[in-house]
């Protein structure tokens, strides 16, 4: 019976965010307190389902993770690392088999711009684990780097984004750490960054450059036996790191050659396509100007700039503004604003009075907007998912908790105000609260592309919109001082 020790680390790292992500907003579970989410959406809840199948014996350690926010303190890194390494030490003096990782791959710490990468090299510096082989899975956004291909054996990333497979893919890197252990042979990671990054807009797997790279990714694992793995990573571009951007990692029992000649057919196509995967938006009042008055159908106004799911505050108040001042009728807007909440928790329902809303978040916002607004009603803010399936059941399992929300009424718009930034990737959201969103003519999204797989059910039609915010999809506006120069599209071409 196989040893496995377990643990997660995940987090997104927007390191151009005001303020620094601390151990209160981590959910952090130890030991036992794993063990729970066996079956759930997540992959660690798919790894450890198969793992009890299989009749692997799991040494469960210690999982945090948080939604994407600001850089992380460094005592978060510190905290996970002292409980990882006093259970793990335990567990290595009993014995192990493997280790396997859930991760994202984009965290970045005061101190570390590389923090998977450090975790990894603290693992390999316990006594008995130098020569474990590590597999794992991590987020399709990851930043990865030379030291992660280096001190791991074979870490697989999630194939779609939307993130639809999260769960699948964990269930992939599980059954390749199985061929390895009942083979006893092991990969060896290669890893290649070419001199370009993407806006999360344009890194879809529905369209290119993303469609072709991830068939390619497919033919070599299909065409060679000794591929084990080949992984699409297609980077967080709001993280100010030395490795961030677009790059590939094969696990693979081939030579050098052989892998070398795969990572250089994904980085040629990726250069070619490098401006299809340049995305981004006209400005708002080109696009209202096509929806005033709202055609029928459902209209989706996507603002990647408040893309909550890349770390964003989910308070900005770009489309808000300008659905007040075009008076566009049967709007439905959220923001996340835990202090208008508070404000409005003792008003009645039907009682109207003037709040400030949103525009505390980010500096690059124009404030928060003083709005006479009708309270229709109260609500805990706790949702059971909708689909299994989708980026946010890969982040938090089947359910996920908003705060205490409110929601409010100002002329033809309806507002859902939340405590807790909450990605707009299951339309559960709404209907718990008593929202149906399918009746409203315009609704706005605080996404990019995650977005997709809970409203493409319902848009009539979908529009990106530029507004100020911190996830601007034009990365020339972002301060970089410490991304490998020339990249494009900060360069004019990659090298």
């Amino acid at each position: 019976m196989p040893r496995i020790l377990i643990a997660g680390l995940f987090h997104e790292t927007h390191t151009f965010l005001e303020g620094v992500t601390g151990l209160a907003e981590f959910q952090i579970r130890k030991g036992t307190e794993l063990l729970p989410c066996k079956g759930d959406a997540s992959p660690l809840g798919g790894v450890l389902e198969l793992a009890e199948e299989w009749g692997w014996e799991v040494v469960p350690t210690t999982d945090f993770r948080a939604t994407p926010s600001a850089i992380v303190a460094d005592e978060v890194i510190e905290a996970f690392w002292s409980d990882l390494e006093e259970r793990a030490a335990l567990a290595l003096t009993v014995g192990i088999d493997a280790i396997y990782l859930v991760l994202h791959g984009a965290m970045v710490s005061e101190s570390l711009p590389d923090v998977e990468g450090e975790i990894l090299e603290r693992l390999r510096g316990l006594v008995g684990a130098a020569d474990l082989p590590i597999f794992g899975v991590f987020d399709l956004h990851a930043n990865f780097t030379q030291r992660m291909a280096s001190l791991s054996d074979c870490l697989v990333a999630y194939r779609e984004n939307p993130h639809t497979d999260a769960r699948e893919a964990g269930l992939i890197a599980a059954r390749l750490l199985k061929r390895c252990l009942e083979t006893g042979v092991r990969p060896k990671q290669y890893w290649k960054h070419p001199a370009l990054m993407w806006p999360p807009t344009g890194t879809g797997t529905a369209a290119e450059p993303m469609l072709g790279l991830e068939k390619i990714a497919r033919r070599l694992e299909s065409a060679a036996d000794e591929i084990w793995s080949a992984s699409v990573v297609a980077g967080f571009s709001f993280a100010d790191t030395p490795d961030t951007g677009v790059s590939f990692v094969i696990a693979t029992t081939g030579g050098d050659e052989s892998a070398t000649a795969a990572l250089d057919e994904l980085c040629a196509y990726a250069v070619g396509h490098r401006e299809e995967g340049n995305v981004t938006e006209p400005a708002l009042d080109a696009v209202l100007d096509q929806i005033d008055p709202p055609p029928p159908g459902v209209t989706v106004l996507v603002e990647p700039s408040d893309n909550i799911g890349a770390g964003a505050p989910g308070d900005g108040t770009g489309i808000l503004r300008g659905l007040i001042a075009r008076k566009i009728p049967n709007a439905l807007v959220c923001l996340n604003d835990p202090v208008a909440v508070e404000f409005l928790q003792k008003a009645q329902a039907g009682e109207r009075l003037w709040v400030a809303i949103g525009g505390r978040g980010s500096a690059i916002d124009a404030g928060p907007v003083d709005l006479e607004v009708e309270v229709v009603s109260h609500w805990s803010g706790l949702f059971e998912l909708e689909d299994k399936n989708s980026h946010l059941a890969s982040m938090n399992g089947d359910c996920f908790d908003m705060g205490p929300c409110v929601v409010v009424r100002h002329a033809g718009i309806t507002i859902l105000l939340t405590s807790r930034k909450t990605p707009p990737f299951d339309l559960g959201q709404y209907r718990s609260q008593g929202i149906e969103p399918t009746r409203f003519s315009v609704i706005g999204v605080k996404a990019a592309v995650a977005h997709r797989r809970a409203y493409d059910g319902i848009a009539t039609r979908m529009l990106w919109v530029d507004t100020p915010g911190p996830c601007s999809s034009v990365l020339s506006h972002l301060p970089f001082e410490k991304v490998q120069r020339p990249i494009y599209p900060l360069d004019e071409a990659p090298v």
